[in-house]
């Protein structure tokens, strides 16, 4: 599976194609899906730009995507960082009427057990985030791991050695515990390529865009999310 994630945290300045109104988000998403994307995953904006969880900012951002791209599974961060931060956030997660597809949550964040149960009782997927090997440590060692849709390994190590081995023993400790969930590989920035190389290695499933990184494996910026799709598309053909 190869999933577009589309703008993350990133600001205009970082590159001029982030998405970040709902009417964006809606065609970026399906220049994306045409570009060789199968889901998609998002940071919905406020009206300031700034990342938000709030109902009406994730209602707004989900339902002009899914009216683009209809069918597609599109899922959203419940980063620790997004305004109210800390448990805070999960206020106004409690209120959410238009629902994703899955969020993604990051097992070094504290309350990643109290966010994945509030998703399990409304019926959204998870994708549980693993920064290090301590987070895969705390995942494996829930009763709810196994109720997760998927496993998104996430390298931000920039050194491309370090970060592979990261990865490694990582996924060394999802293949000793048993569990039997699919597992996305990405790295961000100066591992992103290198990092997506690994994963098609391994067959695993793969996630690219402007949230990780803006340059093409030669070093030349991007002009937009469907380049670099299209590159990791073929990418996957040439292995």
């Amino acid at each position: 599976m190869l999933q577009a994630c589309l703008n993350g945290n990133r600001k205009r300045g970082f590159h001029p194609a982030i998405a970040c109104t709902p009417a964006e988000l809606a065609t970026d998403a399906r220049a994306a899906i045409e570009a060789g994307a199968e889901e998609l995953h998002v940071h919905p904006r406020g009206h300031d730009g700034e990342q938000s969880l709030e109902p009406h900012d994730v209602g707004n951002a989900l339902l002009a995507i899914r009216e683009s791209v209809p069918g597609v599974p599109v899922g959203i961060s419940t980063l620790w960082d997004i305004t109210p931060g800390g448990r805070a956030r999960q206020a106004p997660i409690r209120e959410w009427r238009v629902l994703p597809d899955y969020v993604s949550i990051n097992l070094i964040e504290e309350d990643a057990p109290e966010i994945m149960a509030l998703m399990i009782r409304r019926g959204i997927g998870i994708e549980a985030g693993l920064w290090s090997v301590a987070d895969a440590l705390r995942f494996v060692a829930l009763p709810s791991a196994e109720r997760c849709l998927r496993i998104l390994v996430e390298i931000n190590e920039q050194d491309i050695e370090a970060g592979l081995h990261v990865a490694r023993d990582i996924l060394a400790v999802i293949r000793n515990a048993g569990l039997d969930l699919p597992i996305l590989l990405h790295g961000a920035d100066r591992t992103m390529w290198p990092i997506h190389e690994e994963a098609l290695k391994r067959g695993l499933d793969r996630r690219i865009g402007l949230e990780d990184g803006v340059t093409l494996p030669d070093g030349k910026l991007a002009a937009d999310n469907a380049e670099l799709l299209r590159m990791a598309v073929s990418l996957a053909g040439q292995a």
